[in-house]
């Protein structure tokens, strides 16, 4: 009995599993696009140290999340309103960062929430990369009635071993 039990709870939890992913698959090509246009406009008007542009691109939640390079470490940076703040103090000095656009993968968890895949380089003086480092940068989005807005943003640092090519022989 219990071995029947696993069995359809297990059955019940992959079909759960694909249910969703088929649900996520159905979105439509608008959204891809939407979220292609979000993002580049996000990366433009963060290279332009543009406050007002990216406020506009960043959910209005204090459950908006921003993990970054602080003065001491790492930390994320919570609700709006700090990562807004986080912003400011990074476009204090130079920053830059240069996404593989043909790189970049979208992921549907449902229809209104997306995470974007890119692999970047970032240039930050405050962050501690003055010359272009490798970063992954993955991002959360929610789609509100105002368009999609990143409601998190984890840039992930690639360790100079694993930016080298693949040594075959």
């Amino acid at each position: 009995m219990r071995y029947l039990m696993r069995q359809l709870i297990g059955s019940g939890l992959l079909l759960g599993a694909f249910a969703a992913s088929a649900s996520a698959q159905a979105n439509s090509p608008a959204d891809d696009v939407a979220l292609r246009t979000a993002y580049k406009d996000l990366m433009d008007a963060e290279n332009r140290h543009d406050l007002t542009a990216v406020e506009k691109l960043v959910w209005n939640s204090q459950d908006t999340l921003f993990v970054a390079k602080a003065p001491v470490g790492w930390k994320g940076y919570w609700g709006k309103s700090d990562v807004m703040q986080h912003f400011h103090d990074l476009y204090q000095t130079h920053f830059q960062i240069d996404p593989d656009y043909p790189s970049e993968k979208i992921v549907h968890l449902t229809s209104d929430v997306a995470e974007t895949y890119v692999p970047v380089n970032i240039t930050a003086v405050y962050g501690g990369y003055p010359k272009p480092a490798p970063f992954i940068m993955v991002l959360l989005w929610i789609k509100t009635g105002d368009g999609w807005k990143m409601a998190t943003d984890i840039p992930i640092p690639v360790p100079p071993e694993a930016a080298k090519p693949a040594v075959t022989k």
